[in-house]
C-alpha cells in the first residue's frame, strides 16, 4: 500500500462578478480557473516524488490541497488507510503531525514574533504531550541536527540569514517526526552554495528518519539528484510520469522534452536539438479540448484534439499523449 495516494484531485477557483447570476439563470456553468484538474499520483514509503512544471501548472495548489490547506472541488487523498478528504476538526487536527511542509519563501513562513526556539517547538505544543523543559531540549536536538548553534535559539527571523531561516523551517516541519514531507521548492531562494547545503541535508534526513518527501522545484538538476520518480504538470494535469532515469533518458511528451531541451548543459561543445513550444500558455479559465498543450506544441496532429488521458507506455512510465 503507498503511504499516500492521490486520486482525481480538482480544484476549481469559481469567478465572481456580476455577470455570475445571469450564467447561472442561462443554465451554464460558472466560470472557474480550473487550478488542479483530474491530477493523480502515489508516494510509497521513503520515496521522493519530484512534481516539475511550468509557474501556474498548479503545483504548489496540489501540495496544499494534500494537507488540506485548501478544500478540494473533488478527489481524493488517501494517507495510508486514511481519506483525508473526509476529515474535518479534531480528526484532521491528529494526522497533521505526520504530514508536514517546507514552504518557499522561508522568511513569510516564519511567525516575526515568536524566536527560534519557540517556533520550532510550536508543532510539539499541539502535537505532543511533552513538558516544557522536554520541548525546548527537543527543539535544541532537531536545530543541531539541521546544522544551527545553540546560539541561535533566541534570536527571532530578522536577525537571521535565509539560509538560516530555511534551516529553522526545515527543523519546525521535522520536529514531529512527520512519515511525509512537502518540500514547496525550498532551495529556490537561497544561493548556490546554500541550496547544495539544504539538498544535502533533506537527502541525510529522508535517509536518517525513513520520511518520504513531494519535492516541487523547477531545478530539474536538484529533482534529477533527489526524486526517485518525476511526474510533469502541465495546466493543471499530469502528462508524464516515470522513474527519475527513465525520464530524463528518454522523456515521451513532447512537453517533458521542451523542458529538458531548456537545462543548460556545462560543456559549450555539446550540440543538442532543441524543442520549442509555441506561444503562451492557454488559460487555466478556457482550457483547450483534447492535450492540453496542443496549441503550442510543434509535433501537433489532428488526433490531438480528441481527450487524452495518462496511460502506460513502459513499466511505471505514464503519458498523456496520442503520439507517444
Amino acid at each position: 500500500m503507498p503511504l499516500l495516494a492521490v486520486e482525481g484531485l480538482v480544484k476549481h477557483f469559481p469567478l465572481g462578478g456580476p455577470g455570475e447570476w445571469l450564467d447561472r439563470v442561462r443554465g451554464h456553468a460558472p466560470k472557474a480557473v480550473r487550478a488542479v484538474d483530474g491530477v493523480s499520483f502515489a508516494v510509497e514509503p521513503g520515496e521522493t516524488l519530484g512534481l516539475v512544471g511550468e509557474s501556474g501548472c498548479g503545483k504548489s495548489t496540489v501540495a496544499r490541497l494534500i494537507l488540506r490547506l485548501v478544500d478540494p472541488t473533488g478527489g481524493h487523498v488517501r494517507f495510508g488507510d486514511v481519506n483525508l478528504t473526509a476529515l474535518a476538526g479534531e480528526p484532521l487536527r491528529r494526522q497533521r503531525r505526520n504530514l508536514q511542509m517546507v514552504f518557499q519563501d522561508p522568511t513569510a513562513s516564519l511567525n516575526p514574533r515568536l524566536s527560534v526556539r519557540r517556533a520550532v517547538e510550536e508543532p510539539l505544543r499541539r502535537h505532543s504531550t511533552l513538558r516544557a523543559a522536554e520541548r525546548r531540549e527537543r527543539a535544541a536536538q532537531v536545530l543541531a541536527r539541521v546544522g544551527l548553534e545553540r546560539e541561535l535559539l533566541d534570536r527571532y527571523p530578522h536577525e537571521l540569514s535565509g539560509g538560516q531561516r530555511q534551516r529553522v523551517n526545515i527543523a519546525r516541519a521535522i520536529v514531529t517526526e512527520p512519515r511525509f514531507v512537502v518540500l514547496d521548492e525550498p532551495t529556490s531562494s537561497l544561493d548556490v552554495s546554500l541550496r547544495a547545503k539544504a539538498i544535502l541535508l533533506l537527502a541525510e534526513l529522508r535517509a536518517t528518519l525513513g520520511m518520504s518527501y513531494l519535492f516541487i522545484s523547477h531545478d530539474l538538476a536538484t529533482v534529477k539528484y533527489l526524486a526517485g520518480r518525476v511526474a510533469v504538470m502541465y495546466l493543471g494535469t499530469i502528462v508524464e510520469e516515470a522513474s527519475t532515469a527513465e525520464l530524463f533518458r528518454q522523456p515521451r511528451h513532447p512537453y517533458t522534452k521542451a523542458l529538458l531541451s531548456a537545462v543548460p548543459v556545462p560543456d559549450p561543445t555539446v550540440q543538442r536539438e532543441r524543442l520549442v513550444l509555441r506561444g503562451e500558455v492557454p488559460s487555466p479559465i478556457d482550457i483547450p479540448a483534447g492535450c492540453r498543450l496542443r496549441g503550442r506544441c510543434p509535433l501537433a496532429q489532428p488526433v490531438c484534439a480528441e481527450p487524452v488521458t495518462l496511460r502506460e507506455v513502459a513499466p511505471r512510465h505514464r503519458v498523456a499523449c496520442h503520439l507517444a
